[in-house]
């Protein structure tokens, strides 16, 4: 009943707008006191700062701020011009060179929202002006996003490396194929859909000039390998690629004339007020996490689960189901900070290997920002591109449908994500 309390507290708070910290917090702190457990919130401080003070978390504000600087320094711009170079000349050429944009830019953001606020605003009016039908547009810069969490550097897999002890290379390596896969999921549908709805392409679309679009997007295009090689190849740990992405994105910048010091100086601010929200939600969730641990809840989950005889596959298809929930309606940091100590363990001792349940738990995570009713990107494209939420729902389902079958294959066929750490001795 405690737990009901809490949950519907959470929920009532996050959804009357209050930030999800707060919500989190206050439900945290009548929990206390429902479970007369007052008595341990003298030791919350000490708790908050055991859960923070990761050496890890170093990587995740470094990263952040590597995509504000990206960004800003025009390579998203390149990386268009490049796939459009690719791609353009194909029927449904633009969904694929959107789909291919959100795979190279994954590379360097690693984040979803990310990917929607920087090529919401660009590809959704160009591809509507060649003739595309604008609810498919968003739909489908909504859909791509999902790759962002999933091919390194991934903000989410270094927070779940850093929670659940996990080695974030290992993690690094194990989101590759996982990311090819989505994408050539996401470039069949938009096949599909490209034949089906006669999608325009071919000779009218606008191709850039090939030197000068090879000559500005080679950079763009090799730092990720750079970043992940060192990265898995012990050459740098995620903190020192963390920061040498973010000198790569501003001697760019610079040098294509595009960065200021005075976007610079907002690429910060915002970087620092994006890391300073995820660390307090962190916070939040520290002191709820340790309630459930006072109270055994772990303990309880693992009996429950041993009387269910719900073991193997039935136990992974378990956590596939509760993560996309929690990815459709909540902020990923609940998700990773309370619930993933509480199931994951259950998983290993099952004997599924960490890694592969942490990219299994990121994208499903990911694809539940896609997912109706609640998906957190299509929201943010909607509230971009001014669509409306329910008609880009309608359209990013069949979207969904190819990133759940690629999420099934992954939960069944374990060597997908562990193939390429075992071959580089990450294992």
């Amino acid at each position: 009943m405690q737990a009901v309390v809490t949950i519907a507290i959470i929920i009532l708070l996050a959804g009357s707008g209050v930030a999800l910290a707060y919500a989190i917090g206050a439900g945290a702190i009548i929990s206390y006191y429902l479970s007369d457990s007052t008595r341990f919130l003298l030791t919350v401080p000490q708790r908050i700062f055991s859960q923070v003070d990761v050496f890890t978390f170093m990587a995740m504000p470094l990263f952040i701020l590597a995509g504000e600087f990206m960004n800003r320094a025009g390579i998203t711009r390149s990386l268009i011009d490049f796939s459009l170079l690719l791609l353009g000349r194909l029927r449904g050429g633009l969904g694929h060179v959107n789909i291919m944009t959100s795979f190279f830019f994954a590379g360097i953001s690693g984040s979803a929202v990310a990917d929607v606020a920087a090529l919401s605003n660009t590809f959704v009016p160009q591809m509507e002006k060649r003739g595309y039908d604008r609810e498919y547009a968003g739909a489908i810069t909504a859909a791509s996003s999902v790759i962002g969490p999933i091919i390194p550097p991934s903000i989410i897999l270094i927070l779940y490396g850093a929670i659940m002890s996990t080695d974030v290379a290992a993690l690094f390596a194990a989101g590759i194929i996982p990311g090819f896969l989505l994408a050539l999921a996401l470039f069949a549908t938009n096949y599909i859909m490209a034949r089906r709805e006669n999608h325009p392409g071919g000779t009218q679309e606008d191709i850039p000039p090939l030197w000068p679009t090879m000559k500005r997007a080679l950079p763009a295009l090799l730092l990720p390998v750079v970043i992940l090689g060192g990265i898995v190849f012990g050459i740098m740990t995620p903190i020192e690629a963390g920061a040498l992405a973010c000198l790569a994105g501003a001697l760019l910048g610079f040098a294509f004339k595009e960065m200021t010091f005075a976007s610079m100086k907002r690429g910060i601010e915002k970087t620092a007020l994006l890391t300073g929200s995820i660390f307090t939600i962190m916070a939040a969730a520290s002191v709820l996490s340790y309630l459930i641990a006072l109270h055994q809840v772990p303990v309880m989950i693992a009996e429950l689960v041993s009387s269910a005889h719900l073991e193997g596959t039935g136990y992974l298809l378990l956590i596939t189901l509760t993560f996309l929930i929690l990815g459709m309606g909540f902020d990923f940091m609940l998700a990773l900070t309370v619930v993933a100590p509480l199931l994951v363990p259950v998983a290993v001792a099952q004997g599924f290997h960490p890694v592969m349940l942490g990219v299994l738990i990121c994208l499903n995570l990911a694809i539940g920002l896609i997912t109706p009713p609640l998906g957190g990107a299509v929201m943010m494209v909607s509230t971009i591109t001014g669509q409306g939420y329910w008609s880009l729902c309608k359209r990013v389902l069949p979207f969904v449908v190819a990133e759940l079958v690629i999420l099934t294959l992954i939960a069944l066929v374990p060597e997908l994500s562990l193939y390429l750490p075992r071959k580089l001795g990450l294992l």
